[in-house]
């Protein structure tokens, strides 16, 4: 089971609660505002803002 993209509809940054993208490989949801990256893992994205990690440009 992927990712379902419909939960992009309705997820958004924990921290700013700003919009969010899902990254190229698809392993991740990107808020551009935080520069944060939230990892998905087992098809659940770790929206936990301690566990984000920063985009690397």
């Amino acid at each position: 089971m992927a990712f379902k993209k419909e939960l992009l509809d309705i997820l958004v940054c924990p921290k700013c609660k700003g919009p969010i993208y899902l990254n190229e490989a698809e392993d991740g949801l990107i808020c551009n505002k935080c520069k944060l990256i939230y990892e998905i893992k087992d098809d659940i994205p770790i929206m936990l803002i301690d566990e984000a990690k920063p985009v690397s440009e």
